[in-house]
């Protein structure tokens, strides 16, 4: 199954100025995280971002913030964004039933995030390169888990390349740029 445009959400989970530091090679994380945002607003695919307990662990991180809309933003307590009644309902709102998600910690938030919306029925697609953990272990367990669970696992520019569909548009000339980028 392609990931397609027009039936697609993307969900950025927690990718915050104090935690990304402490994550796996946490700027390669950001700039594909980025990648996906700019490419989502460009083709004008919802974009949710969520923020775990912000109060200490911060705001999102701004190399990701100055690409999405201020109204993207939902705050959590629990791991799991659809565990949490306003991101629960933003995303249920959204009508979208192919979710792409991404960002930190894949062993934590991510997967507990990924597992809760396949259980709910939605096509779950977790953009590998564009999440991270504190430990590389964790991360490749939770990807492991995650794909037997029946989520795909994909990259960020596989999500953008399926969005995208061809390359005879402007709009493939223009993303290609930030592809290179990322």
């Amino acid at each position: 199954m392609l990931i397609d445009r027009d039936k697609s959400l993307l969900l950025l989970v927690d990718m915050q100025e104090r935690l990304l530091p402490a994550v796996v090679d946490g700027e390669r994380t950001l700039r594909k995280a980025g990648l996906l945002a700019a490419a989502a607003d460009r083709m004008n695919i919802p974009v949710l971002v969520s923020e775990h307990y912000p109060k200490g662990i911060g705001p999102t991180s701004e190399g990701l913030s100055c690409k999405v809309s201020a109204n993207s933003f939902m705050q959590k307590i629990h791991f799991s964004c659809f565990a949490e009644d306003e991101c629960r309902r933003r995303i249920v709102a959204a009508a979208r039933e192919q979710v792409v998600v991404g960002g930190t910690e894949t062993h934590v938030c991510v997967q507990q995030t990924a597992l809760d919306l396949k259980q709910a029925g939605y096509d779950v697609f977790v953009a590998a390169d564009a999440t991270s953990s504190r430990h590389e272990t964790d991360k490749t367990l939770a990807v492991a888990r995650m794909r037997a669970a029946g989520i795909v696992i994909v990259s960020a520019e596989m999500v953008v390349f399926e969005w995208m569909r061809r390359a005879d548009t402007p709009l493939f000339r223009e993303l290609l740029a930030l592809i290179k980028e990322a």
